[in-house]
């Protein structure tokens, strides 16, 4: 807290202004679950005021015709790296890892985020993307607080911070953490020193008692108080189970595992233990721990009832994260595991807000959320939609058939000429 006790870094987003907006005759995939055809969407002052069919009354909303086209909440990515890896990718704007320790809990993700990345205007235009999850590296075991975002343009990172939004706190298991420090002739060098530095952290963790600051501590105590979620970056099942065994041990939750190309193996363990599984579609192979991934990893885990996220982990594929999903889909098809279109989109939208611990406020469209829509000019399980337009908190942010509607990034805008003061 700061010394007169407001949270530090708070985030000061106001949305932008919008209209009272009706979208009719569009198909409509609420991100819960439901398909509605000719449907209705209304929102006015930032939030959903009602979803239904063509039966809704329009009057004092500004209507706009949706025939043929999809309405869905808006895309959420819960595994990003956007400006703290901005474009252009150089080693100035490498600032996602610290990777100077195994332990470091004391960094803030968001002291790293530059809001003038490209990647943000194209993960809006292109993917439909309105909240996203910014992540530090997976260096480190303990890689420091990850930072939720509203996906607008604004000066500073708390303009974009999401209001009520829960931090998470990034770890990892497995190779990264024993690559990067083993060859240093320090813990950790092997899996088990992995968790031997990681439970020894919990330790010294519930033996904090406040009385003198340490910031790595405060985050780990935020964690154990419930209030921090933890997103786990592990590939390996057998890795992700002894973690699920650690978190019981020392008193924490695993909110969800990253990449986790093996969560198909232990289905049945996450549904139990309430964890989500972020994931690719079809990444796999590019070292031992991705060995055993396969493209029908999405399907199995819905089989067996665990709760599916697909994720980006890239700035290209932020913008097709709708895409990434109807491929794990497909995959699932083929294996004989038919999984309807308006769950398959709650896995880029609702699954990924209820993992942030902003599912109360985005991530379907329900009367009271936040507006966070998107029109698609078509399908948005298919390769050839793309958004038409794309609104945050009830504001039109951007819209394919309006040039004023595209927003660029400040960085964009051009380089001062020979002559001009550097």
């Amino acid at each position: 807290m700061t010394a007169d006790g407001r949270a530090p870094y708070a985030s000061t987003y106001r949305a932008y202004p919008g209209r009272p907006t009706a979208l009719v005759g569009a198909t409509i995939y609420d991100g819960r679950g439901q398909r509605i055809d000719n449907g209705t969407v209304l929102f006015r002052d930032g939030k959903v005021v009602a979803v239904g069919d063509a039966s809704l009354a329009t009057t004092g909303y500004d209507r706009i015709d949706g025939a043929g086209k999809f309405v869905t909440p808006g895309v959420i990515d819960i595994h990003s790296h956007l400006g703290d890896y901005p474009t252009p990718s150089v080693d100035a704007h490498s600032d996602g890892n610290e990777a100077t320790s195994p332990m470091t809990p004391e960094v803030w993700a968001e002291h790293s985020v530059w809001p003038q990345d490209p990647g943000f205007t194209r993960a809006l235009a292109n993917g439909g993307v309105t909240s996203l999850q910014i992540l530090p590296g997976s260096a480190n075991l303990t890689g420091g607080r990850s930072v939720t975002l509203k996906n607008v343009s604004s000066r500073t990172v708390q303009g974009m911070k999401f209001p009520g939004a829960p931090y998470g706190m990034k770890m990892a298991c497995g190779e990264n953490p024993k690559r990067v420090y083993g060859g240093r002739g320090r813990m950790p060098s092997t899996r088990m020193g992995n968790f031997a530095v990681n439970r020894q952290m919990w330790l010294d963790a519930k033996a904090y008692d406040g009385k003198k600051r340490d910031l790595g501590k405060e985050t780990l105590k935020g964690v154990l108080d419930g209030d921090i979620l933890i997103h786990n970056h592990c590939y390996r099942a057998d890795e992700m189970a002894l973690v699920m065994d650690m978190a019981k041990e020392m008193g924490y939750k695993v909110t969800a595992f990253h990449h986790a190309v093996e969560a198909y193996k232990i289905g049945d363990l996450l549904r139990e233990n309430d964890v989500c599984s972020a994931i690719w579609a079809d990444w796999y192979g590019f070292k031992m721990e991705a060995y055993d991934g396969i493209l029908e990893n999405a399907a199995f885990l819905r089989q067996a009832g665990a709760c599916v996220v697909i994720h980006s982990d890239d700035a290209n594929g932020i913008q097709r994260l709708n895409q990434e999903a109807a491929k794990a889909q497909a995959a699932g098809r083929r294996a004989g595991i038919d999984i309807p279109d308006a769950e398959v989109v709650g896995w880029f939208t609702y699954n990924a807000a209820k993992a942030m611990g902003i599912e109360e406020m985005t991530g379907s469209l329900e009367p009271g959320k936040m507006a966070d829509v998107v029109l698609w000019n078509g399908d948005p399980l298919s390769v050839y939609s793309r958004p038409e337009k794309v609104w945050v908190d009830g504001a039109l942010m951007f819209d394919a058939m309006d040039r004023k509607r595209r927003p660029v990034s400040d960085f964009e805008l051009g380089q001062p000429g020979e002559g001009d003061v550097k």
